[in-house]
């Protein structure tokens, strides 16, 4: 006769897996979530002080909450042999490049890094487009940011005997300083759409672009979470009462 009490006693190596997935999957859920906040508290940030006079970047290193998401002005000249292209940049379905030309500030040695635009790509990887440069003292307008953690990185530091480098594919505030023989502000200027201070295409999207894709993203992570514990549940509880079955059967 059976007690009618179903005993569950999982396989090992299923049970494993399910404790390994089943967090990361969560873990991956909240992530994207965050970044989605994340994204959602810059552009406030932006919003309250992007309608504040511009502030001025000066010789001094200044800290980055005094510049961030501030609209900023600096003068200068730009340093073009420490100038980069930032690679795999799209607009509109075209690949191209951000163009990322320290400007010295007048009076000084220190430098704040302007991103000039975006460039198409040339014709092969192995010829770099051209990047006309104008010469003599200019004025900057734009945006102070600061790039996001993960998001821009170099692999490597550039090594200052080895050359420069005029293709990088992710950019670190932290190892650009390293790699050149001169301070640096802490933030990237994005070049003002309408400033004429030798720029090219300049379409900025706004700081919280992609806040419903981090969304989706989260909810299709916990859905296959939710779907993996399912589906464990199933079959091991319909497995186990299966086998209860045959074995009354024997009996």
């Amino acid at each position: 006769m059976s007690s009618g009490v179903t005993h569950w006693r999982p396989s090992l190596l299923p049970l494993l897996a399910v404790l390994i997935l089943l967090p990361t999957m969560i873990a991956l859920g909240i992530w994207q979530l965050d970044r989605a906040e994340q994204k959602r508290a810059l552009q406030a940030e932006y919003d309250v002080r992007a309608g504040d006079a511009p502030v001025s970047i000066t010789a001094r290193l200044q800290p980055v909450e005094e510049l961030r998401f501030y609209r900023v002005e600096a003068k200068g000249r730009y340093d073009t042999e420490h100038q980069f292209l930032l690679d795999n940049r799209v607009h509109k379905g075209r690949v191209g490049y951000y163009v990322i030309t320290p400007l010295r500030i007048q009076g000084s040695d220190v430098r704040v890094l302007v991103n000039r635009g975006w460039i198409p790509l040339g014709p092969s990887r192995a010829r770099l487009p051209e990047t006309p440069t104008p010469a003599g003292p200019q004025t900057v307008y734009g945006l102070a940011t600061v790039p996001l953690k993960g998001g821009f990185r170099l692999g490597q530091p550039v090594a200052q005997d080895a050359g420069w480098q005029p293709v990088w594919q992710y950019l670190d505030l932290h190892r650009y300083r390293d790699a050149v023989p001169f301070p640096i502000q802490p933030v990237v200027v994005l070049l003002d759409p309408h400033g004429e201070a030798g720029g090219f295409v300049r379409e900025w999207k706004r700081l919280d672009t992609g806040i419903a894709v981090h969304q989706g993203y989260a909810f299709q992570w916990f859905s296959l979470a939710a779907a993996l514990l399912a589906i464990y549940l199933f079959v091991n509880v319909r497995g186990r009462k299966g086998g209860d079955r045959a074995g009354e059967q024997l009996k």
